[in-house]
């Protein structure tokens, strides 16, 4: 008689894994060509390993192969079009010093065919702890036979199991995995099964391997994998063409495994479109990422194609000559639709209170631990180190005058720390500052941070530049997505040898609503003003008690973004772009590696189209950027040359541009990213940039002259704090640059107002208007983007320094950052895009009423333009007017 064996319920939920906590031994699994068992701390088979959850594991020995491991056979309780979410404890015993790679992995299987492999998750695990494997799938068609199977490790070392399941998840995204013969995908032969058909060399030649090659290399899924050898120039590798295959305004998601050989270094490898359309060529950059000769790396992104094209390559490439890229499958589909995850519930959240314990080191070192083997002891400031702390109102509630100070420091990573796991909650923005010096073993200024080690990673927590000499400023932001094990706080930075010393420290949630409040009470008094409308003309004599109504039809602060030349083929990118936007910049067109990339052949084709566009349709535009300063954005055959060569290619540059486009741009940023770079500095002097300032306004005077610099806002970079930028500025202007802009960039993480808002304050003490000129705001959760976005955005518009916030884009897969887009590949606008709506249309005043006996109507109102429509008794008449910023009350006179 067989005996039905039940799902097991996980948390609520129903875990498809059978018998997963070995509680009935080896039932359900089988080994795979190697020997297994179950263990418990008191079985005496290994040393004393307690199970994760329960008191069993399971034990899998006798492997010779890192495929060998522990399987089961999933087939009867998967489904297709449902995600699913995958979780084991594992640890590693034997011969084997550090960490191996365990993975999950699904056999696929179909008759008369090769089977399928797909990883769905991966940890790297140790001897000493469990560690959790944590991954995701989903099926998209389904195969005979689906097997779920724990691998990795290399041969000899004993993998060890505990607590495996398989849920379904609802709104996680997840891998999708699909049988060889079900591959919704436009490539042909993605897999290499039938050789290399369909598939060429791009300037090099390519080979098909079996199984195993380049010293035992083996696939991540299937039996084959191709290379591109004899590769002379980066952009040799493998290509396929797909024309005929995509179509435009359709979004595609590529996926591919990746890895070099012939170099131990890693090196960029890029998954590029190269199309031609309407007798231009352009070259998309799809998918990039850091590969070894060590390990398959994961190559995944979007592609949309705007304009309607003749011909579509896509091909791998990117590593320097000589060196062989790896490519094991190819996948190239139509991008699947995910339904959007729900806002994140954030309950039981103090806000404003400190997480850190014993922050003020009343209780002596209680609460605090040595990260390492430095030593920690408190100690009381001299009051006169103080005062310049104690001037803030905000830090007398929390300096006490006593601090922790870090000694016999080895490593960099040393420092006071406290573990603060349980005192987290997720999608929650915390706020981090702290006071900080050196101490004795340091002379000048050494980076200090105050870091969050999550599990196996670190967040910056903020940083900054310190010495000896006083005290310094720590402000940061940090907001975890995914719930950790173990999280600790630590300070840390200076060299070894450099003792750390730490006053004040403080980690607390921040209150949005209670900021947005405030917010809108500033905003209205810096962006409104009282306005009195006065009625005069042949029918005022009448208008006594007459009814209007006030429309503002566009706020003077400026709304802009970036666009690029395809852009503006998407007819649906286009419109959105032209009803939202009142500023454009140019994403790519008129920097210099574009419009020379080669010397001597200029190139203004597409800045012209793209400039013709937003002056059809009244966009004043910003022009970026003259130079670059970092030398990475420098074309070769630029960062050639040297001396007079250099400083002649340079006024060529200058008179070339803003000769053909005079008083065309109302911005420019002169030389980009100088706190970033000196790459012109480098070679011709400091008055080098003074001079590109000089030159510029000489060329277009009406134009006003930019800086542009990025992490200026936000307080996690030492090289560009608002400081620094103001020394910069003032700097130039000493030099005779005539600087009329502060361009704050904006690619901002974890955003926190009184952060923006602190550093906005600073820069506006030299009386410069200041643009936000790149912003975007990255998070999954498009709520949680949303919310970011709304700071970002209020902190800006409630500024008096502040003129106008230009967005890096707002179109998936046109994004400098993924997953800061307002507007979804399909043109669905997501929640931060109706965040972005919304506020703007807060920020246009609306109002109705009736003219008073003195023929006038009196309101309040945001700057911009406006239409009245008055009801007189010969009929309905309209007018418009604008209200400027220059008075606290303005009388507009209107004939009627």
């Amino acid at each position: 008689m067989k005996t039905e064996r039940k799902t097991s319920l996980i948390g609520g939920t129903t875990n498809i894994i059978l018998n997963c906590n070995f509680s009935e031994g080896l039932h359900s699994w089988r080994p795979i060509h190697c020997h297994a068992y179950v263990a418990s701390q008191w079985s005496g088979f290994l040393d004393g390993i307690k199970g994760s959850s329960g008191e069993n594991y399971a034990v899998v020995s006798k492997r010779t192969e890192q495929w060998q491991g522990l399987e089961q056979d999933i087939t009867d309780r998967v489904s297709t079009g449902t995600a699913y979410s995958v979780s084991a404890y594992v640890r590693v015993d034997g011969n084997i010093h550090g960490k191996a790679e365990v993975k999950a992995t699904l056999r696929l299987q179909n008759p008369d065919e090769p089977a399928h492999y797909s990883s769905i998750g991966r940890v790297l695990a140790s001897k000493e702890k469990w560690e959790k494997l944590e991954g995701s799938f989903s099926l998209t068609n389904m195969p005979k036979c689906v097997v779920f199977y724990l691998e990795g490790p290399p041969g000899g070392v004993d993998l060890i199991i505990d607590s495996v399941t398989i849920t379904r998840s609802e709104h996680k995204q997840s891998k999708d995995v699909q049988s060889p013969s079900g591959i919704e995908t436009v490539i042909k032969n993605p897999q290499f099964i039938e050789g290399l058909s369909s598939w060429s060399g791009r300037g090099c030649n390519i080979c098909r391997h079996e199984f195993t090659a380049y010293g035992n290399v083996k696939p991540v899924s299937g039996n084959y994998f191709a290379s591109a050898t004899g590769r002379i120039h980066s952009w040799n590798g493998i290509q396929q063409d797909i024309t005929g295959r995509v179509q435009r305004k359709v979004s595609y998601e590529i996926s591919s495994h990746v890895r070099i050989f012939g170099s131990s270094n890693e090196t960029e490898v890029r998954a590029t479109l190269w199309v031609q359309e309407n007798g231009r060529e352009q070259y998309l950059c799809i998918s990039k990422n850091q590969a070894s000769d060590k390990r398959w790396t994961h190559l995944k992104g979007k592609l949309l194609l705007h304009a309607p094209f003749s011909k579509a390559v896509l091909f791998i490439e990117g590593p320097p000559a000589g060196i062989d890229i790896l490519v094991d499958g190819l996948v190239l589909s139509p991008a699947r639709k995910l339904q959007a995850a729900p806002r994140p519930k954030i309950e039981n959240v103090l806000y404003g209170a400190n997480i850190m314990q014993n922050s003020a080191f009343s209780h002596g070192l209680a609460g605090w631990s040595p990260m390492g083997s430095c030593r920690l002891s408190v100690h009381t400031e001299s009051p006169h180190l103080l005062a310049s702390i104690l001037k803030d109102p905000s830090s007398q509630q929390h300096i006490s005058g006593r601090y922790i100070v870090a000694t016999n420091r080895t490593a960099v990573w040393m420092g006071p720390s406290q573990v603060i796991t349980d005192k987290l909650r997720l999608h929650t923005t915390y706020r981090v500052s702290a006071w900080v010096r050196t101490g004795a073993g340091g002379h000048g200024r050494h980076h200090v941070n105050v870091c969050l080690g999550v599990d196996d990673q670190w967040l910056n927590g903020g940083q900054v530049e310190a010495d000896g000499d006083q005290w310094y400023e720590i402000k940061g932001a940090f907001k975890l997505e995914k719930q950790p094990s173990k999280v600790i706080a630590y300070v840390q930075g200076p060299p070894s040898g450099v003792d750390i010393r730490v006053m004040g420290l403080q980690i607390y949630a921040v209150d949005r609503k209670a900021r947005f409040d405030y917010l809108k009470d500033k905003s209205d008094k810096v962006r409104k003003r009282d306005i009195v409308l006065k009625f005069q003309g042949s029918n005022a004599a009448n208008v006594f008690g007459s009814a209007l109504k006030i429309q503002q039809t566009e706020n003077s602060f400026a709304f802009g973004s970036c666009i690029n030349r395809s852009n503006i083929e998407n007819e649906d990118l286009a419109d959105f772009f032209v009803k939202n936007f009142n500023w454009g910049v140019f994403e790519n067109e008129l920097k210099w590696y574009w419009t020379e990339a080669e010397q001597g052949k200029l190139n203004y084709k597409d800045s012209d189209e793209l400039l013709k566009f937003c002056q059809k349709h009244n966009i004043q535009v910003r022009g970026h950027c003259l130079f670059w300063e970092v030398e990475d954005s420098v074309q070769p055959w630029l960062r050639s040359l040297h001396g007079h060569h250099l400083m002649a290619a340079i006024q060529g540059r200058l008179h070339s541009l803003l000769s053909r486009y005079k008083g065309q741009f109302k911005h420019h940023d002169v030389n980009n990213e100088m706190l970033h770079g000196s790459f012109y500095q480098d070679r011709l002097g400091r008055d080098i940039r003074a001079h590109m300032f000089r030159e510029a306004h000489k060329l277009d005077p009406s134009a006003v002259l930019f800086v542009n610099d990025y992490n200026v806002e936000d307080g996690c970079d030492s090289k560009s704090t608002p400081e620094k930028f103001i020394e910069q500025i003032v700097d130039l202007q000493e030099r005779g640059a005539p600087v009329g802009g502060i361009g704050v960039q904006g690619h901002i993480s974890h955003p926190v107002g009184d952060i923006i808002c602190d550093s906005l304050d600073k820069l506006a003490i030299l009386g410069l208007p200041i643009w936000i000129t790149e912003l975007d705001v990255s998070a999954e959760n498009e709520h949680i983007r949303a919310d970011d976005f709304e700071v970002c955005l209020r902190e800006c518009f409630a500024h008096p320094a502040v003129e106008g916030v230009v967005l890096w884009g707002f179109w998936e897969a046109f994004m400098f950052r993924e997953h800061a887009h307002l507007v979804d590949a399909d043109g669905t606008i997501n929640e931060a895009g109706k965040r972005y709506l919304a506020m703007k249309k807060e920020w246009l005043t609306q109002t109705n009423g009736d003219i008073d006996y003195h023929g006038e109507f009196k309101f309040r109102g945001y700057h911009g333009s406006y239409t009245v429509e008055v009801a007189t008794p010969s009929g309905k008449v309209s007018r418009s007017f604008v209200v400027d910023k220059e008075n606290p009350v303005q009388v507009v006179t209107l004939n009627i």
